[in-house]
């Protein structure tokens, strides 16, 4: 598995890119992901995850995770990319808001690092096509979320 990870100016130091990494791949070889895949996670300042929120999703305000699907026919309210003929599972993209992720883990009463993971978890299954804007929807995503979290949780 290829997972680029990139972390914002002014957040270097606040999490390893190793650790970063081995929870995203853990994440993926939980939800059954070939191991021809590439990902890039992001962790980025919470201004940025506000200006690509409302650049891209038309939506002007913070939040905690955004996922931008490489795949085609995956998030069919955006323009899919053209799949490179390499044989890889191009993912897309993950970007968490590192100051979002404080305060959710300060309000949930958990270690950041913890928040971290479940951010990685959710964004890697709305690239995998999960969504969460019906009930429905909601309850099948949080079961995966606890399934591949009951995998990884020892990464903590």
């Amino acid at each position: 598995m290829e997972i680029n990870v990139l972390i914002d100016k002014g957040l270097e130091g606040k999490l390893e890119a190793g650790w970063l990494r081995g929870v995203a791949e853990q994440a993926l070889t939980a939800l059954d992901v070939s191991s021809d895949a590439e990902l890039g996670l992001f962790i980025a300042t919470g201004e940025r995850v506000k200006q690509l929120n409302r650049d891209y999703l038309g939506r002007d305000e913070p939040t905690d995770v955004l996922a931008f699907s490489a795949r085609e026919g995956v998030g069919a309210d955006l323009p899919s990319f053209v799949q490179p003929p390499d044989g890889v599972l191009h993912l897309g993209e993950v970007i968490i808001s590192y100051p979002q992720a404080v305060r959710q883990a300060e309000e949930y009463k958990h270690p950041v690092k913890k928040e971290i993971l479940v951010l990685i978890i959710h964004g890697v299954l709305h690239l995998l096509g999960y969504e969460h804007d019906r009930p429905e929807l909601e309850l099948k995503m949080k079961a995966r979320e606890k399934e591949v979290m009951s995998h990884i949780g020892g990464l903590i």
